[in-house]
């Protein structure tokens, strides 16, 4: 089986199970021998459900991709014995199959948190603004409403434009002014400054979870804030990362975790892992963008510094189509 391996959560009546080793590539029936591994239920016992709203899996041909199905690494599986209860695997058998184990970090939430699920990336759109509707939506139950960036665009120019010493030019890169002025522009990103005052406006820390480096960086780490949010980043675009149930109902459970709470933190790095094998990033170096300002079309990040340092032009947006 070619490609990077991912993960599928298999939610039974006995519980969570997760299986590794699936690729894009992977059949239909590499699929089924795995669940069946995973769930000790007997290939030919199985109903599987996937996607949202959940759907039968067709296995009338078992030589279809999980790629021409469109399952993707981090799905959950609705899994059932059609003719009998699914059967616990004894735990020397666990043990001993390193390949197929389940999840340790999700089993551990699962008994030991409020809630029963699977942290799970969620997408916002991409429209320069995807930095502060994910913030928003986190700290709003997961609702993802584009017409909030502007709301948290104004408390970022408001705390600037407070403070003029500590937000200098030699700080923001622009005069005070400028930049308040910038900030409130539909088609200005957000990035680090932007994230250190929302922590400090929420008193939530954020912990952004890159997926090229496969690292998290907290925002508002040093000031002990009681909870967190987690983001998502490719390189250019910001999505959120909340609790899902487990069942495949897509029903938000939970999208504010507690800075003590471990596991969660422990999933978040594991999706950064995943994110970065499967290669789900943008290259700075090489992706296309233009200046807002006299629309000329630029390659990577160090074009569009080189750019503004000789224009004077600071407003950049990604373009679609590669030079």
């Amino acid at each position: 089986m070619a490609g990077a391996s991912f993960r599928l959560g298999c939610q039974t009546a006995l519980g969570l199970k997760v299986v590794h080793g699936l690729t894009p590539d992977s059949t239909v029936a590499d699929l089924l021998s795995e669940v069946s591994h995973a769930t000790t239920i007997p290939v030919n016992h199985l109903r599987i459900k996937y996607g949202f709203p959940p759907r039968p899996l067709d296995t009338t041909n078992v030589l279809r991709t999980l790629s021409d199905l469109q399952v993707r690494s981090g799905d959950k599986l609705t899994v059932e014995d059609v003719l009998g209860g699914a059967r616990e695997t004894p735990p020397q058998a666990q043990s001993l199959d390193k390949t197929h184990v389940t999840d340790g970090i999700l089993q551990q939430q699962l008994t030991s948190s409020r809630t029963q699920g699977m942290l799970q990336r969620r997408v916002v759109p991409a429209d320069n603004s995807c930095l502060f509707t994910a913030i928003n939506a986190l700290m709003t139950d997961g609702t993802v409403d584009a017409s909030s960036a502007s709301a948290l665009r104004q408390v970022i120019a408001d705390v600037v434009a407070s403070d003029d010493v500590r937000f200098c030019e030699a700080f923001l890169g622009r005069p005070n002014k400028q930049y308040v002025q910038w900030i409130l522009n539909s088609d200005a990103w957000g990035g680090g400054i932007e994230l250190a005052i929302l922590a400090d406006h929420y008193k939530t820390e954020i912990a952004v979870v890159d997926c090229q480096s496969a690292r998290i960086d907290r925002f508002g780490e040093d000031k002990n804030y009681p909870q967190r949010i987690f983001l998502l980043y490719d390189g250019v675009h910001y999505d959120i990362l909340l609790l899902e149930s487990a069942d495949g109902s897509g029903t938000v459970l939970q999208t504010i975790f507690s800075t003590s709470d471990d596991n969660i933190l422990l999933q978040a790095m594991d999706i950064a892992r995943e994110a970065q094998s499967t290669g789900q990033f943008t290259n700075t170096a090489e992706f296309s963008l233009h200046c807002l300002v006299c629309r000329v079309l630029l390659k990577g990040q160090k074009e569009a510094q080189q750019h503004a340092a000789e224009s004077g032009h600071s407003h950049f947006g990604e373009h679609k189509a590669n030079i």
